[in-house]
């Protein structure tokens, strides 16, 4: 999965704004604009497409978990200047406040079925034998299960265009 994708299924899942999406960013101490922030969110074929770098998505789930969870007290952590999508996953259990339970019924929204051991392996240290890499399946399938979840209703895999959540609606989360 791109950067641009996890993006584009946050804001979709949990219907942020392109102003509360800045204003998201701005809880890690990073500074976007709404010309940025909207760059990243288009097609890939769309002229005006940026791709997100790991650190602009790092600074995106800090910023979301700060949040959703309140901010620490002090300097914030450094941002990952490479992601993956163990560290991308561990982030959104964070923001969330997730537990295992949690996320093992979040794929099972899915159909996607996961034992216990095999998700805390998404957890561990690279250099833990029991380590496992979390591969873009898994991480597709947690994010739709997530909007499965909160947009019930909601059939389409995830929203792309941009046009239709805009800064109009109220900026919740």
């Amino acid at each position: 999965m791109t950067n641009n994708d996890v993006f584009r299924r946050i804001r979709y899942t949990f219907d942020l704004k392109d102003s509360l999406m800045v204003d998201i960013f701005a809880a890690a101490d990073y500074t976007v604009t709404k010309e940025q922030v909207s760059g990243w969110l288009k097609k890939e074929g769309d002229e005006s497409y940026r791709e997100a770098t790991d650190t602009d998505l790092a600074a995106f789930l800090n910023g979301f978990i700060n949040t959703r969870r309140g901010k620490l007290d002090g300097i914030q952590p450094e941002l990952e200047v490479r992601l993956n999508n163990n560290m991308i996953l561990r982030k959104l259990r964070i923001a969330l406040d997730m537990k295992a339970e949690d996320i093992l019924e979040t794929l099972q929204v899915v159909g996607f079925r996961l034992s216990k051991p095999e998700l805390s392996a998404f957890f561990r240290k690279p250099g833990h034998r029991h380590y496992r890499e979390c591969k873009d399946q898994i991480l597709r399938n947690f994010l739709m299960g997530m909007q499965r979840q909160l947009r019930p209703g909601d059939t389409s895999e995830y929203q792309q265009d941009t046009d239709e959540n805009t800064d109009t609606a109220s900026d919740n989360i």
